[in-house]
């Protein structure tokens, strides 16, 4: 019992948890990026090179024979994930910078100090004045 007990606190902690969440989420987003590198992105791109699609790109290092397949040499697949590569890196890049920047204003702007301080500052201008 005290192994699962141990186990439970390990996979509680929020470090365990917020990883999983970012996991999850980093998949979803995944999706959605490669959706956008496949049906928006690359069938310009496609249109700009002569109808050619990256992912059909192949070398036939070996022609089918009867019920074989062919042998290919599918280059463009690689291309491909290297554009959704770094469409993904350069769109985490973006969220970064962007978190960065909001707290940087947020370090940068001082807190206002409470009013009791506010008041307890005036009190003492006040004495020093005297």
């Amino acid at each position: 019992m005290a192994l699962l007990d141990e186990f439970k606190k390990f996979a509680m902690r929020g470090n365990v948890v917020d990883l999983a969440v970012g996991v999850v989420i980093g998949g979803a987003f995944g999706k959605i990026v490669t959706s956008f590198v496949n049906d928006v992105l690359m069938p310009p791109i496609g249109v700009l090179l002569g109808g050619v699609s990256f992912g059909g790109l192949a070398i036939t290092l070996k022609e089918a024979v009867g019920d074989a397949p062919p042998v290919l040499f599918k280059y463009g697949a690689f291309v491909q994930s290297i554009v959704d590569f770094t469409i993904v890196a350069f769109a985490i890049f973006l969220v970064v910078r962007a978190m960065n920047a909001m707290q940087k204003k947020q370090e940068a702007a001082p807190a206002a100090p409470p009013p009791e301080v506010v008041l307890l500052t005036e009190i003492r201008d006040t004495l020093r004045q005297r």
